[in-house]
Order: C-alpha cells, then sequence, then structure tokens
C-alpha cells in the first residue's frame, strides 16, 4: 500500500443491512473519503484484494460468512493483511470483543455507530498506516530486502518490494514459520539461532532474525548469495583476476589448497600460487586476514541484492 495523506483515503464498508451502508456511506463521503461497500464477507475479499482500501469497516454479525471469518480470510491473504479492520457491532460482551481482536481485527465501535467515532478512529489508523508506509518505503529506498512475520501464527504481515522479489522462487511457506518458531524459543532462552538458509540452484536466500516483539512483530532480513556473485564481487573489489577471485571465494569457505586445488581442478603449489597473489592486492599476510577483509567486504553493503 502506497500511502498518500494528500489523496482521499478509501474506506470499504461491509454490512448486510443497506440502512446501515447508507448511513456511513453519506458520513464518510461528505468527509472527503471514497467509499466502497459490500453486502456480506465473500463480496468483501473481493473489493479489499482488487481495491486495496486504507481501512474497512466490517459487521461482525452476517450471514453466511460472519465478520469474524472474513476478517480472518483477510488476515491470511498477503495481499490484505495489511488492511486495519475496525468491526462494528452490538455485542459488546467480553468474548466477543475478543474474538473480534483474535479474528485479526484493529479496533471495534458499538452499534448503533456514531458517525463521529467512526471518523476519529478512522483518521487514527490512517496515521498509523502513513507512519508504517513511510517505514516500509524507507528500507525499500536503502536497498533492504525485509518482512515482518507474526510470532503468534509465523504468517508475513509484511514485506519491503525487494524481499518480495528475491523470495520468488524460493519453498518458504514450511521453512520460514518452522524456523521461526525456533528462533523464539532460543530468544526466550537468551540463546541466539541461526540463520535459516533456502538454497535453489547455486543460489542461497537466508534469512537472519533482526528485531523481537513478542506480541507484535518480528522483523526478518534477507540476503541472497550465490557463489558466481560473490566471485564477481571479490574481483570488482580487489581487482583480482577470475580464478584469484575463486580461490579467495573458497578460502572464505574455510577450505585448505588441496580442497581448492580439487574443486578448481589444479594443484595445491598452484593455489598457493595465487594465494600469494591474492594477499599481495589485499594487503594482508595471512589466510585469516584475507578471509576477514574478504567476509567484510561481501556483508559490507548492506543491501539485499544477490550478495550483501
Amino acid at each position: 500500500m502506497n500511502f498518500n495523506p494528500a489523496a482521499p483515503g478509501i474506506v470499504l464498508v461491509v454490512d448486510d443491512v443497506p440502512e446501515n451502508l447508507a448511513v456511513l456511506h453519506d458520513a464518510l463521503d461528505e468527509s472527503g473519503y471514497t467509499v466502497l461497500v459490500a453486502n456480506g464477507g465473500e463480496v468483501a475479499l473481493v473489493r479489499a484484494a482488487e481495491a486495496q482500501p486504507d481501512i474497512i469497516l466490517l459487521d461482525a454479525m452476517m450471514p453466511g460468512m460472519d465478520g469474524f471469518e472474513t476478517c480472518r480470510r483477510l488476515k491470511a491473504n498477503l495481499a490484505t493483511r495489511h488492511i486495519p479492520v475496525v468491526f462494528m457491532t452490538g455485542l459488546t460482551e467480553s468474548e466477543h470483543v475478543v474474538a473480534a481482536f483474535e479474528a485479526g481485527g484493529n479496533d471495534y465501535v458499538t452499534k448503533p455507530v456514531r458517525t463521529s467515532e467512526v471518523l476519529a478512529r478512522i483518521a487514527a489508523h490512517r496515521q498509523t498506516a502513513r507512519l508504517m508506509d513511510q517505514a516500509r518505503s524507507a528500507l525499500d529506498a536503502f536497498g533492504n530486502a525485509v518482512i515482518a512475520m507474526s510470532p503468534q501464527d509465523g504468517k508475513i504481515v509484511w514485506q519491503t518490494p525487494l524481499a518480495r522479489t528475491l523470495m520468488q522462487g524460493y519453498a518458504v511457506e514450511k521453512e520460514l514459520p518452522e524456523w521461526l518458531t525456533a528462533t523464539q524459543a532460543a530468544h526466550a532462552k537468551g540463546q541466539a539461532h541461526p540463520p535459516l538458509t533456502l538454497l535453489r540452484g547455486a543460489r542461497r536466500l537466508i534469512f537472519s532474525a533482526a528485531e523481537y516483539s513478542e506480541d507484535e512483530q518480528w522483523m526478518i532480513v534477507l540476503r541472497e548469495e550465490s557463489d558466481a556473485a560473490q566471485i564477481e564481487k571479490l574481483m570488482a573489489a580487489f581487482k583480482l583476476t577470475q580464478r584469484e577471485s575463486e580461490v579467495l571465494n573458497w578460502l572464505v569457505k574455510g577450505k585448505t589448497n588441496r580442497d581448492i586445488g580439487e574443486i578448481l581442478g589444479t594443484s595445491p603449489r598452484t593455489v598457493n600460487k595465487h594465494l600469494e597473489h591474492v594477499f599481495v592486492k589485499l594487503g594482508v599476510e595471512t589466510r585469516t586476514s584475507a578471509a576477514a577483509l574478504a567476509i567484510s567486504k561481501l556483508h559490507g553493503s548492506g543491501r539485499g541484492e544477490e550478495v550483501v
């Protein structure tokens, strides 16, 4: 959702009673909002996905698919889960209020609705959405691939466009929630948990937990790596030849000269000669120093591109 505070907001009103729709439509329209209406849950799901409204006013009790199930489906869909949902209900018992929030609702107002209260709630949630959208835009503008995940169900709450692009082609549906659960368990014990690495051919997509919030969302940073991209980056960074960069790449992975020779189809003696040239170009004297400098260069750009 690209939020433009100067543009009129879009509000989707979902209610099976025509009179309620008419009252809210007129009040919102007079306040400058673009108003969409739906008289049932199924229609609401389609219109929310297509129109991407700024907020949804959702009747809790409707025939067929009620508001609670509608909200659960909205929050289960990555295309609509970011949209704030305000329940409209005459049910004030605590279990119904709890049910609204458990379904993923952000707020509620009681019927008969007071239009002034509804307008105030909409304005508050749009302000929150604007701040969230600015944060996401800033992350993407600086080339960050970031997703936010719900600690309750392991679902992706939002993602930067770069993260969405990187995840295409990787099977994240099962492994990512399982990794988040294991990371949460380790974090609760004050322990670290290793990043998740998914493989696709010669490429690797790595997920690392950046910020933790047990109740709201976990921020996950993504980076994609490949041997070919790392070799190219080392060549550019240190003015190495193709073979020198290949040797350094495997040195970073902890391989011995004999291992590198077998991988590259050459002798350990030849590998050592290449390493001597690498040491000179990097201005170091040891394998450890060379590996540390290479790792710093590979992971120091802060961007979620092919290699970061």
